[in-house]
């Protein structure tokens, strides 16, 4: 069973940063595209970043285009860089892996368990 495991939570101020990780258990998650969704309180997940296999092709929502920024290691963890943060980033971020990418978010097939990010205004 293949799992994925995100940190880097927490409480923030409006203005602040927050780093999240996600670490694959399986180094074979190299050749997976990794993204970022999340989901507040009353709202459907939602698409934030995705990242190639190679790293060399990104996508973001257009919510956090300029702010947020993904990427990923030669191993098996995904990064999502949080700066300028508003309030209504506030939400639980997942972390997900597919073959092939991409913001729908039932064409991804593994799902972490999320981390919680709280923005103060």
């Amino acid at each position: 069973q293949v799992q994925l495991v995100e940190s880097g939570g927490g409480l923030v101020q409006a203005g602040g940063s927050l780093k999240l990780s996600c670490t694959a258990s399986r180094r074979t998650f190299r050749s997976y595209a990794m993204g970022w969704f999340r989901q507040a309180p009353g709202k459907e997940r939602e698409f934030v970043a995705s990242i190639s296999w190679s790293g060399n092709s990104k996508d973001y929502a257009d919510s956090v285009k300029g702010r947020f920024t993904i990427s990923r290691d030669n191993e098996n963890t995904v990064y999502l860089k949080m700066n300028s943060l508003k309030h209504v980033d506030t939400a639980v971020y997942y972390c997900a892996a597919n073959h092939k990418g991409g913001e729908y978010i039932h064409a991804w097939d593994y799902w972490g368990q999320g981390t919680k990010v709280t923005v103060s205004s």
